[in-house]
Formats: C-alpha cells, sequence, structure tokens
C-alpha cells in the first residue's frame, strides 16, 4: 500500500521544455507501473494539486498534459490517484512531524522525509543526476526530549523512484506489502491504534498496563514500526523460552537492560494487572530517538506484562 510523495525539490530546476515532458512522462509511467502492482493502495501524495504543478521553472503541467503521452491516458490516471494534498492529510491524526527535518546533500528535502517517515517511496522528476537511484540517503535531524542529548542527526535510506528502472526494482516490495495489507500482517501495522486493536492477535503473550493503550495509540508515526519490531521480538522469545534452560526467562531479542538504580526507585515502580506493585526496570530501546519500553516478565505465567511505552522515563 505504497504512499508515493513528490520531491519537490526535484521541480524547482530549469530545463528545456522536451525534456521535462520526457522525464514527466517516465515519471508517470513509473507511477502507474506501481499502481498496477497494488491498485487499491497505491496514492500519490503532493504539496498541491497535480493541476497546480510547476514540472520546472516557468514549465506547469498543463504543457505535459497537452503531449501525446499524457493524452494517451497517463494524465487520467495520474489525476484519479492524486487525491491527498497537502501532505498533511496522509499524517496520523495530531502529527505534525515538527520535531524532525530531512535533507538531501545538505539541502532541505521535506517531501522525502514525509515518504521516509510514513515508509512511502519518494518520487522524483529525472532532471538532475541525483534523482536517478533506486535509494536515497537522507540526513535526519530529530528534536529529542533526553538529558543526554537535545537533538539526534542520522542517517536513513529512502526508497525512491523517478523512472521504470527504479520502478521495476521495487516491484517485489509493492507487491509484498499489497499482500501483507490482505493478509493483516504486522508489516501492514501503519499507526498506534491500529496496533492497539490486533495487540491480542499479534502478541498473545503480552499484556498490558492500562496507561500504555494511549501511549500505543498515540504512538509517533516514526516508533510505529520500530515498537511493532520490538513487540515482535519480544512475542517470538517467549514462543521458543524453554524454561528448564532459562528459568530467569527468555533471550530477548534485542539488547534488554535494567534500569539504574537511583532511578529504579524513581521512575519504575508501577501498579501491575493483578493491583500489586512491582518493579519494572527492565528495558530495551526504540530509535529514532530515546524510545523505552519497560516490562517485567513472569516466569509462572510465561508472560510478559508491560507498563510504559514511550519516551524514556523522567
Amino acid at each position: 500500500m505504497p504512499q508515493l510523495f513528490l520531491n519537490q525539490k526535484s521541480c524547482e530546476t530549469t530545463a528545456d521544455p522536451e525534456r521535462v515532458n520526457r522525464a514527466m512522462t517516465e515519471l508517470a509511467q513509473a507511477v502507474i507501473a506501481v499502481a498496477k502492482e497494488d491498485r487499491q493502495g497505491t496514492e500519490l501524495v503532493m504539496r498541491e494539486p497535480l493541476t497546480a504543478l510547476h514540472l520546472a521553472q516557468g514549465h506547469h503541467v498543463s504543457r505535459w498534459a497537452r503531449t501525446p503521452s499524457a493524452k494517451n491516458g497517463l494524465w487520467t490516471l495520474l489525476l484519479r490517484m492524486q487525491t491527498k494534498w497537502p501532505h498533511e492529510k496522509v499524517f496520523p491524526d495530531g502529527e505534525t512531524f515538527s520535531d524532525i527535518a530531512h535533507s538531501h546533500q545538505g539541502e532541505p528535502a521535506p517531501e522525502l522525509g514525509y515518504a521516509h517517515l510514513m515508509g512511502g517511496l519518494g518520487i522524483s522528476l529525472l532532471l538532475e543526476d541525483r534523482w536517478d537511484a533506486d535509494r536515497l540517503t537522507l540526513v535526519q535531524e530529530q528534536l529529542v526530549d533526553d538529558a543526554d542529548a537535545g537533538t539526534e542527526v542520522t542517517e536513513v535510506e529512502l526508497r525512491h523512484m523517478a523512472s521504470l528502472k527504479h520502478a521495476e526494482a521495487h516491484r517485489p516490495w509493492v507487491r509484498e506489502c499489497a499482500e501483507a495489507a490482505r493478509r493483516g500482517d504486522l508489516s501492514a501495522v501503519r499507526t498506534g491504534a491500529g496496533l492497539w486493536e490486533r495487540r491480542e492477535a499479534l502478541f498473545p503473550h503480552l499484556r498490558f498496563l492500562p496507561a500504555v493503550e494511549a501511549q500505543v495509540r498515540d504512538l509517533k508515526q516514526i516508533w510505529v514500526q520500530p515498537v511493532c519490531k520490538r513487540l515482535a521480538e519480544m512475542e517470538r522469545a517467549i514462543v521458543v523460552w524453554d524454561s528448564r534452560t532459562r528459568p530467569d526467562g527468555p533471550p530477548w531479542g534485542s539488547h534488554v537492560t535494567p534500569e539504574h538504580e537511583g532511578r529504579k526507585e524513581e521512575f519504575c515502580v508501577f501498579v501491575d494487572l493483578d493491583g500489586q506493585p512491582q518493579y519494572f526496570d527492565t528495558h530495551l530501546r526504540f530509535t529514532p530517538g530515546a524510545g523505552r519500553l519497560h516490562f517485567r516478565f513472569v516466569a509462572a505465567t510465561g508472560l510478559a506484562h508491560i507498563a510504559h511505552i514511550g519516551d524514556k522515563l523522567g
């Protein structure tokens, strides 16, 4: 179910009209190729309506729409697909991504950043060599609410497309996403609310304290899949756990550590599901930022009780 985010930076160059039209035809054909793999789930997401788009400086999209290639069905198909603008229309409720920014080769690239955050594809007009790639590396800078760091800078990889060649490289991924959505797989979970609604089916060996519901439902979009991954690792670890050889608990799938003694007393006592206060100082991390998941494993029942999913406690 790919969302295709148009990289506005690729539309800000100067090029001769014939070259611009060729690039737009190539991009349109690539978009349609993706849509053929997932007709229901493919969305074209832009900053403005398609009919208002400038493909290059002084080159309105209407000039391309009058070309034979566009008249042969491409223009009509694109108009049907482009139902989301501005970008905020596809963001989860209440999410603005105001605390995170992306750049490419030293220049701001917000649309490519949105594509990364939403698990979609960035698409560009192939008017510069730098867009001739099926993967792009972005620099991600995020404000972190953590005493140890104010800003976290990392490199992230984005699926990208500007031509039919690139579309072909992504065809297996698009097909897999479409099949996952039909099956209801974990990889198809896009929002915290969707994750919460499916928690019992996806993670039968995990139990969540009442306060965790709001945390999961309001989960930052950028944390949805990282949290899914951590929960899936915990579930698998419990399923394969052998209490005879590891009486203390499963070998968790990621780096799990106890909280420091002072912080344990101050931040890690929660009322468990039986109404009794317990330490939930064991925690694992997820990124970007200082994501924390605090839990305790109950060996007698073979269940993990989760008390906190979100920013670092305190």
